[in-house]
């Protein structure tokens, strides 16, 4: 392994399937949402896509291992975050597949062009500038809170970048739902499928998965719930089948790691929420 890549203070997180993440626990680290997206993302054979955000690069580098997209580009502004995941990309040997670029979301058609890409992913930033408790660390901020774009500039750059009947895939938090469905509609992006994530059962949802086309007719398919616990450590069947499709890394439920990112997201948007 390259271990000229890793910096001082940094970790190689395993994915299990053969790949890596490099994080920084003092920045941003990847959550459940963003591996919940690139197991909800479709990426067709030949297919190239676009993640806006990208941050540690961890949902391209998941997309390149479970689907059969020919080509991945990250995009981050955070020029620390964007040289980090350049450097997974280079630990995992996927530079002829995975790309990334460091720029602003804002910025999206004039780096790549319009109509560049078959599919966008996107996940932070998911709570608004002024709601919530505001992380004094910038790069987590900036991760988590609509700091340096909005929802409306996201929605706008992917409409411009996707291609006709393109698709884009984005993991909000549910209390803007209405928001989102209004913004995605103002750009001629129609939400095609929805699927609420509960952490249990009896519990309020606290993800929404969506997809939307660009052009596509107006009728939207609701997925069926995904629960995440059956009982406080022990994981539903329909987690259980994720992982056996390959669509959640075996790391996660190895040492509990799966529980940790979970309790980890959800004890964040409380306390965003409180």
């Amino acid at each position: 392994m390259r271990s000229d890549l890793v910096y001082c203070g940094e970790r190689v997180d395993d994915l299990q399937n053969g790949l890596f993440v490099i994080q920084d626990p003092k920045k941003f680290c990847f959550g459940m949402d963003a591996v919940l997206l690139s197991g909800f993302a479709r990426v067709k054979r030949g297919e190239v896509a676009l993640d806006m955000g990208t941050g540690t690069g961890i949902i391209p580098i998941l997309l390149s291992d479970r689907t059969d997209g020919e080509h991945f580009t990250g995009l981050e502004i955070q020029h620390e975050c964007a040289e980090m995941a350049d450097r997974s990309v280079r630990y995992n040997g996927l530079e002829d597949r995975v790309r990334i670029v460091e720029g602003d979301i804002r910025e999206a058609a004039g780096i790549f062009g319009a109509a560049s890409f078959d599919v966008v992913t996107c996940n932070p930033p998911y709570m608004i500038g002024q709601h919530g408790l505001t992380n004094p660390h910038l790069p987590k901020a900036i991760a988590r809170h609509e700091i340096l774009c909005s929802f409306d500039d996201v929605a706008c750059q992917a409409a411009r970048v996707l291609k006709d009947r393109g698709r884009f895939f984005r993991v909000p938090r549910p209390f803007r739902l209405v928001e989102l469905m209004a913004t995605l509609t103002k750009y001629k992006l129609e939400p095609k499928r929805m699927q609420l994530v509960y952490p249990f059962i009896d519990k309020e949802p606290n993800m929404v998965l969506i997809e939307a086309c660009k052009g596509g007719n107006s009728r939207i398919r609701v997925e069926r719930p995904l629960v995440v616990y059956e009982r406080p450590g022990v994981y539903t069947e329909d987690v259980l089948e994720l992982y056996r499709m390959g669509w959640l890394p075996g790391w996660l439920f190895g040492c509990e790691r799966l529980g940790w990112l979970l309790g980890r997201f959800w004890a964040i948007g409380a306390a965003l929420d409180g």
